[in-house]
């Protein structure tokens, strides 16, 4: 362990200060050393430095290796473009895990959900290759496409593409099949060895051939490479099977119907990026909602995480959001960072404060109206207390 893990801390619009002060003093709880650069990116970096993301919150990255970050802003149809997915972009976080775990305590129709998201971060519609509907190069890009398709577009449509590369599928499902074999995330707190039985990978492959085609069938191939029996019948059924990690694959619609109906089938899903983005906020509607929802964004060379949820810019100032899924992230961090028990700590003592119900904000109470509901900065006091072993 170095003597100071350097870290870059990006506090974030709205709520996101009050949360990461209080995210903050929960690691810090930990014992583990932090040097913490504070870097600002968001509306206000907009209006002191004329981008929501300055050059140095990038070179502070790439310089430390890890960052936590909390909710930004992104204006909705207009405006700059989301801050999280330039980060990714710039780089290179291709691989996004969100998983969604149960805990006792938070209101939901489920219960012992432990699904991990892992979602390709850098490929598909969210790269952003547009074309503006009426523009004179967006029709030209059309009569083209309607040349080589032969199908006919509306030429004052908006366009965007969707490039899935095999590198891109190659990297994100390992990535899959190598998280469950480490079991990050799986079993009680201190119980981390079991590994995961399980990588399924999502598409729609039956419809769009030539992208999701290609996801499924470098899926395949990476599974062959981790044990994995892959055959074709005579009717044109694959059936899969050996493994230390068991592989299937499930097309994206039914896989939204499978989650709903029977979520214990499933343990770590791998998904190209737009999919991966809309199906990680139905696992956080398996667990209680994005309060309780963490992320990581991980890269060959740097880290960030970050919770799933928004900035809440209507709660900035109150003391009153739900730290929680701030402060899970930190967790996910420290396992990164290979403190594993200072995670096992600050997340049980999470866990705890939520089962008990006492001082919890309003959201985690049965009644959301409920007079008793603790203040963000208390139910971050009562995590520090229980992860400094206070009962």
């Amino acid at each position: 362990m170095p003597s100071t893990y350097e870290v870059t801390l990006i506090p974030g619009d709205g709520t996101g200060p009050e949360i990461a002060e209080v995210a903050k003093r929960c690691l810090e709880a930990t014992g583990i050393p932090f040097k913490w650069d504070v870097q600002n990116a968001g509306l206000a970096s907009m209006k002191s430095h004329g981008t929501p993301l300055p050059p140095s919150v990038v070179e502070s990255i790439r310089r430390t290796k890890v960052a936590i970050k909390s909710p930004i802003t992104t204006p909705v149809g207009t405006g700059f473009r989301s801050v999280n997915v330039a980060l990714r972009h710039e780089l290179d976080l291709y691989a996004c895990v969100r998983p969604c775990k149960s805990y006792a305590g938070v209101r939901s129709l489920y219960k012992d959900i432990d699904i991990t998201i892992v979602r390709e971060n850098s490929e598909d519609l969210y790269m952003g290759v547009e074309f503006e509907a009426g523009k004179p190069e967006t029709k030209d890009l059309i009569g083209r496409f309607v040349e080589l398709s032969k199908k006919k577009i509306d030429p004052e449509s908006g366009i965007s593409i969707k490039p899935i590369s095999p590198r891109g599928s190659e990297r994100i499902v390992r990535y899959a099949f190598e998280y469950a074999k480490k079991g990050a995330g799986k079993g009680e707190y201190a119980k981390r060895n079991e590994g995961r039985r399980k990588v399924t990978a999502v598409h729609k492959a039956n419809i769009m051939k030539h992208t999701d085609g290609l996801f499924l069938r470098t899926a395949r191939e990476v599974a062959k490479s981790y044990g994995v029996k892959v055959e074709t019948t005579p009717d044109g059924q694959v059936n899969y099977s050996g493994g230390a990690v068991e592989f299937e694959d499930r097309i994206v619609d039914n896989m939204c119907m499978q989650l709903v109906q029977k979520p214990e089938l499933y343990d770590v899903l791998v998904f190209p990026n737009l999919y991966g983005d809309i199906v990680s906020d139905l696992g956080a509607g398996l667990v209680g909602g994005l309060g309780v929802a963490p992320g990581a964004n991980i890269g060959d060379k740097c880290a960030l995480f970050e919770a799933t949820h928004g900035s809440a810019p209507k709660y900035a100032g109150q003391d009153k959001v739900n730290p929680t899924a701030v402060i899970l992230s930190g967790v996910l961090m420290l396992r990164h960072l290979g403190e594993e028990k200072a995670a096992d700590r600050l997340e049980k003592a999470v866990a705890d404060v939520i089962r008990e119900g006492k001082k919890v904000t309003y959201d985690l109470k049965a009644d959301r109206n409920d007079p008793t509901a603790a203040k963000m900065s208390e139910m971050g006091a009562e995590i520090i207390r229980k992860v400094k072993g206070g009962q």
